[in-house]
């Protein structure tokens, strides 16, 4: 296996969805064509298959299909992080192994599917999985989608006392708090380490310490998304206040509507990547109207690129 590289920088990550055919099996030739519009679209690195990519939907062998295809297109092209959350610490840390073996850059999990595991549960969970690699390991803390189970900064420094590799927390719970902590401690006990924005609310956590961004949104909207992570990380804050502005206002309306949003307001981009598979369900006709009506709104899409 390799040897951990504390030196490696997600940057803007971008997080493909999973595109499927009429019968709900992936079309991989459609997704050759996602990976080298994100490639070709300011992506620095792909994580995947992220839940923008429906990984709770995709069967085991489906998840580990998905990403050794993924890697062998990239090509060495960008850096792939592998997801590898699930239920069980052993069914995730088997992913974990995987992925490195299929050529992953890094990998990244957030708590354990389904359960609500007390602080000391969450820790072994994470250190089981960091330590069936070597690759750099990334904790993506997101309380509002895992029913409110969270990521601590007393459990990321014990994370640090016990994994070698573990590089960062990417954060989706806007809790300024938590970051501020985090990135009062973590670094001073492992330099080099981490904070990633989950959301492309982007400004404060930039002025916190964040360093990368988790950017679904740069499969409707790549320019704005690179713009925004651009001044941040030059740490041009308030001349970014206005291009998060732009984003938040297309983050809010697709929010409420999930993948299925998400993958309707592509389709208006003329990058149709099918359907979600169930149970999330499709959005229908006056919904799809209206998101697109809301999607003409927003000033800077037609800079954006349309189709691939």
């Amino acid at each position: 296996m390799s040897a951990f590289s504390p030196a490696f920088l997600p940057g803007l990550v971008h997080t493909p969805v999973t595109p499927f055919t009429r019968d709900r099996g992936i079309d991989l030739d459609l997704y050759e064509r996602l990976i080298d519009f994100h490639i070709g679209n300011g992506a620095d690195t792909l994580a995947l298959a992220m839940h923008a990519g429906e990984s709770v939907s995709l069967p085991d062998d489906e998840r580990r299909r998905l990403l050794e295809f993924a890697i062998k297109h990239v090509n060495g092209r960008k850096p792939v992080m592998a997801h590898v959350s699930e239920t069980g610490t052993g069914i995730a840390a088997a992913l974990a192994r995987h992925a490195e073996d299929a050529g992953a850059t890094a990998i990244v999990a957030t708590t354990p599917y389904y359960w609500t595991p007390p602080a000391a549960m969450v820790l072994e969970h994470f250190a089981a999985i960091g330590a069936a690699v070597t690759i750099p390991f990334f904790v993506y803390n997101a309380p509002e989608e895992m029913q409110g189970t969270k990521v601590t900064a007393e459990l990321c420094r014990k994370l640090i006392e016990r994994l070698p590799n573990f590089a960062g927390v990417v954060d989706l719970s806007l809790d300024w708090q938590f970051m501020i902590e985090l990135m009062t401690d973590a670094p001073r006990l492992r330099p080099g380490f981490q904070l990633l924005s989950g959301t492309e609310l982007l400004v404060s956590p930039a002025a916190i310490g964040a360093s990368g961004l988790f950017a679904p949104l740069a499969a409707i909207a790549p320019k704005l998304v690179r713009k925004l992570y651009d001044l941040c990380r030059d740490q041009k804050l308030f001349e970014a206040r206005k291009t998060q502005e732009t984003i938040a206002g297309l983050r809010q309306a697709l929010k409420p509507l999930g993948v299925a949003g998400l993958k309707a307001a592509m389709r208006a981009m003329s990058r149709d990547c099918g359907e979600p598979r169930p149970p999330l369900v499709p959005l229908d006709a006056a919904a799809c109207q209206k998101l697109v009506a809301t999607l003409d709104a927003i000033h800077a899409l037609p800079e954006e690129p349309r189709g691939w």
